[in-house]
């Protein structure tokens, strides 16, 4: 054999082993980044169900029911349940920003920014966790435990999360996931959010990988059945129980009346819940989801409108209870700070393309295949008062998650590999 031609089939065969050894390793670390995906509850840690033994020195903050009311103090044992595209990531920045202000413990995963979702959590995820340990905050993403939650945090800790129109979820999902759900690739026509309502049992298959992401994705985030028959009595026992389990449930289209009642409720400050929306996608250029296919979207997802219509019929029960004319006065109290807070703090004002972005820091993590999340670029000139403040309150979850000391090897390996094949 010619020499050139030799070397070209070694060139080939080494190619062809350099391309199988890193495809094993991608699926490796892949099967780890995403774990399989288990109906059944998970075992629980190893010593049970006992609650969390606070160290000597952390005493319990015993807090009245009664809100921001003269003579409460702050609670600062906090269970926030994540669920998917709510505005979660901006309540999750509140928190991080609360608990780094007072020095507060947080639960954070081990290697990633998630616990091992959509696995059910476990204590033992927790990043150096020991039995007995107790936590003040938790609040990444998981797929809901709640004895297993239970056991880390204080016996009053404060249980919250958020819900949103199960059709805008489903929407907002669709587009941010729909690349890594595989039976979404059949799907051939431009508008492929459309294709798939007209007829979302041709498509959909509910043991297809990432399935969770496109159906009753609430009822699945917080620990249930998403498959569940609507028609099973299980399902208004599970809403129950959530409400049993849950001292507020923010509503994502109602954010400022719902920080108004978190705030009431944990008696804080306004200055701790003061916000930037964060994780936003780009408006689409084609129109949202309306009439038939708004209407579609809400049947297909049937067992989260449930849930949404029973939370969203309480949570105007607790503003009634609250004050109507006092829900007002407050919102917009809120509404001035954070608005004078976008003045001090935004080069230009507003939310940004991600290629518009001038500081790395402030680059938010990015759906596969897509750039639509916005970000912000920070003002050079920011007085010292408002300089850490304005930062805190800018960065986005990956870096905030670092600046607060959680390894994350799995989330910037993973950044590293889509960054380098361009994904």
């Amino acid at each position: 054999m010619p020499l050139p031609q030799k070397k070209r089939w070694e060139s080939m065969a080494k190619g062809l082993v350099l391309g199988a050894l890193f495809t094993s390793f991608l699926l490796l670390l892949y099967s780890y980044a995403v774990p399989p995906l288990h109906t059944g509850l998970a075992s629980a840690t190893p010593e049970g169900t006992a609650p969390c033994s606070p160290a000597p020195g952390e005493p319990e903050t015993v807090t009245p029911a009664n809100g921001s009311a003269a003579g409460c103090q702050p609670r600062r044992d906090i269970v926030f349940m994540k669920t998917h595209k709510t505005a979660s990531s901006t309540l999750l920045n509140i928190l991080f920003r609360f608990g780094q202000k007072h020095g507060l413990k947080f639960a954070f995963p081990n290697g990633r920014n998630d616990f091992d979702y959509p696995a059910f959590f476990a204590r033992s995820l927790v990043q150096d966790y020991r039995p007995g340990a107790c936590f003040n905050i938790i609040c990444n993403h998981m797929r809901f435990h709640y004895e297993e939650v239970r056991g880390l945090v204080p016996p009053n800790a404060t249980f919250i999360t958020v819900l949103r129109d199960p059709a805008r979820l489903f929407e907002s999902s669709f587009h941010y996931f729909g690349s890594v759900v595989p039976f979404t690739w059949k799907l051939s026509s431009q508008d492929k959010l459309a294709e798939f309502l007209q007829d979302p049992d041709r498509y959909y298959d509910p043991n297809g990988y990432n399935a969770h992401y496109l159906r009753n994705l609430l009822f699945f985030d917080l620990g249930y059945d998403s498959g569940l028959d609507p028609g099973s009595p299980q399902v208004q026992e599970h809403i129950l129980e959530v409400e049993r389990r849950f001292h507020l449930v923010l509503l994502q289209e109602y954010f400022d009346e719902s920080l108004v009642l978190l705030k009431d409720l944990l008696c804080w400050e306004l200055e701790d819940v003061l916000y930037f929306k964060l994780n936003a996608r780009r408006d689409p250029a084609g129109p949202r989801l309306s009439g038939e296919l708004y209407r579609r979207a809400t049947a297909w997802n049937v067992l989260d409108a449930r849930l949404y219509r029973h939370f969203n019929a309480s949570f105007w029960r607790k503003v009634e209870a609250f004050g109507r004319e006092r829900m007002a006065r407050e919102v917009a109290t809120l509404r001035r700070a954070n608005e004078r807070m976008r003045r001090i703090c935004i080069d230009g004002g507003r939310a940004v393309d991600a290629a518009a972005i001038q500081d790395s820091a402030m680059q938010p993590w990015q759906p596969l295949g897509a750039k639509s999340i916005l970000g912000y670029n920070l003002k050079k000139s920011i007085g010292r008062r408002h300089a850490q403040l304005c930062r805190r309150m800018l960065t986005p979850e990956i870096q905030y998650l670092m600046d607060l000391g959680v390894n994350l090897w799995v989330t910037k390996l993973w950044k590293f590999i889509r960054d380098f094949l361009q994904w």
